[in-house]
Order: structure tokens, then sequence, then C-alpha cells
């Protein structure tokens, strides 16, 4: 079976000649990782460790508090974490004192604020509001926002202080009993109004999240929640027999079941919409057509504008502040840069970023867009020298090596930045230091007998408040442990000391190298995948079933294998060489497929290719505007890092090319001139566009 470009077979009869350009790189470029390589040993004891965590995993109290003093009495250097499975297990039954016995053991050490923030949400089921004040003190962590709102409900808010509890109230993600108990609370002494209740509800039935939905309802009168069940299962039923447009709850209802039927068939929905916007309250008539708007964004139609332009006259209209979520606010910005059969609505995509949040205001990433809205807006000759050199100053301000948008900055100022030069090297006492950190040696051990979960946590509660010496030692021990994960992500705290050589190291150099240049593939763009898919685990496996450095499906892999002539069986996945070979092989046929577009072969990588080939349909678009339009946030966060990724990565292998973002990202996208060949998805990606089918 031919692949537009590239057949199987030349697939591998590109090999001798891949191989002879491989010998031909840098030295430098065909070295091992740089890192002097030491055994991350298991702890004492590793199947007792395994075996305690399975225990509390089954909630087997009998097993693990024999365990448990088995590890005790030996002072195992993980007794920290029996203890705490011991006591998590039956945390329903124990007392302040045991807990305060517990806190006193380990005074410091990241368990002793796992069980605190696990007590809290206890203490805060129990309405033990003394208790829990008591132990909130001593709270480290302070990231868990059902905790928030057992604070509020702890002390309960002034009216000044409303607005604290609606907002954590409204920022709840999904269900849980804290956030409920406050609303609750506060809906039934008359601080939070039904009002408030109708907004929650669009805010959760908007990122279908049926369990909040439910849980929200469940503050509106037995009629409403009824009708809300109903409406959310057969929307376009709720409107042919029971819409109406008042009283006000009828009108909620109505809108609900709108925004219900636009993300379930958003093509059936047209008429109904179009009927009610008119009928409807203003403010409700801008939400409809706000969130008609965000669907038809999610679905990449040029109509999306004219959508979202309605609900912004609308609003306002309103002396109300705006509402929508930060993600519909944000695909108002998409939507203009999208534009009409590609002609960009820059007007519009200013005005969108005004209404955003302040911090997305200042995301780079809008930053960069606002600036090019600016370049476009500026009147023609002298008259608009001002509002260009602004924008060139804005995109200044961004510019950096090290990011896709201050890349995009860079190549759009045609400036060549160098990528930070590498720190001073480490002294023997930094490194003895950070190997030192009880959390640290913790941490080490559970990564070792396979506990990442556990292991990660460990890991991250010891780097608060390091300083970037400290943080580049730590990465340094996880470096050399081949823990590149760990590595990854902790030399990525650094703010003024940057060691590239831990962002983005390259282990496994020569099999890589060898396996994409026998493809044909660039190596810096699949080192730059192969960072974004795995960290460079080996053992690493998603949670839709990819594993291996390149995150393969096993289905993917048995069809690439099928399609290379090589053998393949389920259990080689996880061989290094295997891996390799078949993700690079399946990636150039993807990429092929997409004629050899680096953004869109990543896209398809990580979403399947059927997805892509959607939507790249439609008018031709400045390849970075199609990528900011991507409609799966993981897949556009992924394309973007992939390919930042890259750039980065050709400029420490001292390649000549691809060192810039743009040539990498291309200039256009759009549909295909000949019909694509059939290629499974490799599916790493699970999401879909919020609200979409």
């Amino acid at each position: 079976m031919k692949f537009a470009r590239i057949t199987v077979t030349a697939l591998a009869s590109a090999t001798l000649g891949a191989l002879c350009a491989w010998t031909a790189l840098p030295a430098a470029a065909q070295s091992t990782t740089p890192f002097a390589v030491v055994p991350n040993p298991p702890p004492p004891l590793p199947d007792l460790v395994t075996d305690a965590r399975e225990a509390w995993r089954t909630r087997d109290r009998s097993r693990l508090a024999a365990m448990r003093q088995v590890a005790l009495d030996q002072q195992h250097p993980l007794a920290p974490w029996f203890d705490y499975w011991e006591l998590n297990a039956r945390l329903s039954d124990a007392q302040q004192p045991e807990i305060n016995a517990f806190y006193a053991r380990w005074p410091g050490a990241y368990v002793e604020d796992r069980l605190r923030n696990d007590w809290l949400l206890e203490l805060g089921h129990r309405r033990d509001w003394a208790n829990f004040r008591r132990d909130l003190a001593a709270y480290k962590m302070q990231d868990d926002r059902e905790v928030v709102c057992y604070t509020l409900l702890a002390d309960p808010p002034a009216r000044e202080l409303r607005e604290a509890a609606r907002a954590a109230w409204l920022a709840q993600r999904d269900a849980d009993e804290g956030c409920n108990m406050l609303a609750a609370t506060l809906h039934e002494n008359g601080q939070f109004k039904d009002s408030d209740v109708w907004r929650k509800l669009r805010l959760v039935v908007e990122t279908n999240k049926p369990r909040a939905v439910k849980q929200a309802a469940a503050l509106l009168s037995k009629a409403d929640q009824d009708a809300i069940a109903e409406l959310m299962d057969k929307p376009d039923r709720y409107l042919q027999r029971k819409a109406a447009a008042f009283p006000r709850a009828r009108a909620e209802l109505t809108l609900l079941a709108l925004m219900r039927l636009l993300a379930t068939d958003y093509d059936k929905a047209e008429d109904d919409v179009r009927r009610w916007a008119s009928k409807l309250p203003n403010d409700l008539s801008a939400w409809l057509w706000a969130q008609y708007g965000r669907q038809a964004a999610l679905r990449l139609k040029d109509e999306a504008n004219d959508h979202f332009e309605r609900a912004l006259k609308l609003q306002a209209r309103l002396a109300g502040p705006l509402e929508w979520s930060d993600d519909t606010v944000n695909w108002i910005a998409r939507a203009a840069l999208r534009g009409d059969a590609g002609a960009s609505r820059p007007e519009q995509l200013v005005a969108a970023i005004a209404l955003m949040k302040p911090s997305d205001q200042k995301d780079i990433t809008w930053q960069y867009w606002r600036a090019k809205a600016q370049q476009q807006l500026a009147a023609n000759g002298p008259a608009g020298d001002a509002q260009r050199r602004e924008a060139q100053e804005a995109l200044r301000a961004i510019a950096s090596p090290l990011s896709f948008y201050g890349k995009l900055a860079a190549d759009e100022l045609k400036l060549r930045l160098p990528l930070p030069p590498s720190p001073a090297e480490l002294s023997a006492q930094e490194r003895a230091q950070a190997l030192a950190n009880p959390g640290i040696q913790r941490a080490l051990q559970l990564l070792a007998v396979g506990l990442r979960s556990e292991g990660q946590r460990e890991w991250n509660f010891s780097l608060r408040g390091l300083s970037d010496r400290e943080l580049l030692a730590v990465a340094q021990t996880a470096c050399e442990r081949e823990l590149w994960e760990r590595c990854i992500q902790t030399s990525e705290r650094t703010r003024t000391e940057i060691d590239l050589a831990q962002r983005f190291p390259m282990p496994y150099r020569a099999d890589v190298l060898r396996q994409s240049t026998a493809v044909g593939l660039d190596p810096a763009y699949v080192y730059g995948l192969i960072r974004q898919e795995s960290r460079f685990m080996m053992d690493a496996r998603s949670h839709v079933g990819a594993g291996g450095l390149m995150q393969v499906m096993p289905a993917t892999a048995k069809w690439t294998a099928r399609k290379l002539g090589v053998e393949f069986r389920p259990d080689m996945l996880h061989d290094r060489d295997t891996n390799l070979r078949l993700g690079t092989g399946y990636l150039k046929l993807v990429m092929d497929s997409f004629d050899g577009s680096q953004a869109m072969a990543a896209a398809a990588y990580n979403a399947g290719p059927n997805r892509p080939r959607r939507w790249r349909e439609g008018p031709q678009l400045d390849a970075a505007i199609w990528t900011e339009n991507i409609p799966i946030w993981e897949t556009r966060d992924y394309v973007r890092k992939v390919l930042s990724n890259a750039t980065i990565y050709a400029q420490l292998m001292g390649r000549e090319g691809g060192t810039q973002l743009r040539d990498r990202l291309g200039r256009v996208i759009g549909p295909a001139a000949a019909s694509a060949p059939d290629i499974p998805a490799n599916g790493t990606s699970a999401g879909t566009p919020a609200g979409t089918n």
C-alpha cells in the first residue's frame, strides 16, 4: 500500500543512506547522555513496600497494621508511608489525638501535610470546626479547593465575603462535598441566591459535568431538579414539550436545554436557538449566542464570529459584569483570529482579549496575538508608525528562545536569540546536600519500586522554597539516575539559572538518531516529540494504554509493524528499539500523509489523523492561527511544545536547519490537495473538545 510521498518499501530502503547521514553528524550529536549514570537502588524489603501500598488500595486494615508495625520496628526508611497508609485507611474512625501523634512522628515530611489535607476534609465532613481551624493553620500545600470551601464554612463569611465563597464554588471543577456544603449552607441562609445556582448550572452544563449538574440542581425545587435531569438526557424533547421564556426559572431551564442540544447535536440546534434567542431575557440570550459561538468555534465554523458578535452586542446593553466562562472568552479571541474565510477580525480579537481575566491577558499567547492585531489595525503611512512601534516593542518584550510564542515573536522580529548559557558547575557540596534531602531520598526509593505517584508527590513537596542552585542539584540527582521526568520537571522550575542539558536531555541518542534518520525524520523533531510524550521514561504508560518512549498504542504498533514488515508482539512495546522503530515509522507515515507538515503530524500523533484532516478543511490559514484554533486543549498544547522542543534540540545538536520555529511550523495550512491515505489513529490523547461529541 502506498502513502503520500513515501511508501513503506521506501521507508525500509532509506535506511542505508540515512545511516550514512547519521555517521556524518558532529561527534557531539552522536555521543551518549552527558550525565554520569548511577543506579537508583530500591529500599530495603521492596516487596513489603509494594504489598503495603496494595493493602492500602484494597483497604485491608489488618494487613496494613501488621506491615506498619514491621516497618516501624525495623526503622524502614519509608516507615512514614506505612504509617500514612495505615491511618488513612481508617481515617473515618480516627480521633484528633492519634492524628496529632502522627504529626509529631513525622514533622515536616510530605506525609504529615498529606494526612493533614485528608484530615481537614474529614473534619469538614464532620463539621468539627474547632479542630479544623487548628489544623488549617499548619497546612502547607494549600492546594485543595474543597478545603478552601470548608475554610469558608468554618468561619461563616460575612456579607462582604460572599463573593469569595461564590468564587470558590463557581471555580469548583467537579462535584465535591465541601463546596456543595458551602453552597447549600449559604443558599439556605440567603447569601447565595437562585441566580447564583443558575449561573453555576450554566457553567457545569457548558463543561458537561453531570455530577456537578446534579449537585447544583439539588439546591433548587424538586420540579426544577426533574426538569434538569430530563433536559440533560433529551434536550430536544424538552424543548419541544416544555420550553418557555418566563417565568425566570423556566427561561433558565430553556437556556440549559439549548446549551445541551448545541453540544450534542449542533446542526439540529439552529432553528431552536434562533427561535428562543429573541424570546429569552437579554442576559440569557447573550449567554445563548455566546454558547452558539463557542460550539461553532470548536467546530471551526466561520459563523462563530457572527454569533459572538451578537452575544457581545446584547451583553453591552446590560449593566452587570460579564459572567461567561474563561474558555468561552478565549474562544471569542480564537474565532477572531480564524476570521471569516481566512480574513481575521483584529478589532474583535482586541476586544476579546480586553474581556479576559488579568492573568489570561498577561499570558504570552495573548500578548503575542494582541501585538499582531495592533500591527493589522495600524493606519497606513506615518499615521500608524507609533502603533506599529508599540506592537514591535510588545513582541520584543516576549521574544525568547525557550517558548513557542517567544520564538514566534523572535522570528517576527528576525531576531536570532542564542540559548541561555550553561550555569556554573555544581559543587560537590551542592550535590551532596541535594542527595541528603530526606524527602528526595524517600522519593527515590518510592520511584525505585514503581510507586510513581507517591514518589512524584514526595519529590514535589521537597522542592518547595529551594533556590535555583538547589533545584539544579536535585535535578542533577534525577538525571544521573535516568529519572528523566523528574530531571526535566525539576530543572524547569529555575528562573535565572537554566541548564538546558537537564531541561532537554538526549538519552538513548544513538538509537534515536539511527531510527529517526532511517525513516527520513529530523532527529530533533523526534526528540521534541518523545520529550512531550514520555519524558524519556521507558516504562511510561498512558491512561489510554499507549506505552514506551514514543507512547505507541498496541493496535497502532501492530498495524505499523505489518506495514514495515517487522515482527511485533504486545510484550515488545516497551523494548526500546522496537518502540522507537514503530513510533518513528508511524510518525513518518503520518507526516507524509500531511505533506510533511510537522504541526499536523504532531496533532495527528496526539489526537489521531482524522481530526487534523477535519481541522485543515476550510480556508488557508496562517499555521500559527491554525495551531491556536486546535479544538482540543491537550493537542493544542502538545503541538506547540513539540515544535518548540524540536527547535531547541536542533540548536543543542548543532544542526544547520530547523532552529527557527516558523520553518518547522510552516506558513499556511489549508485543505489537502488530494485524499489522504487511510492511517489509523495512535490515539495518545483521549481528549475531545469540551461539550462536543
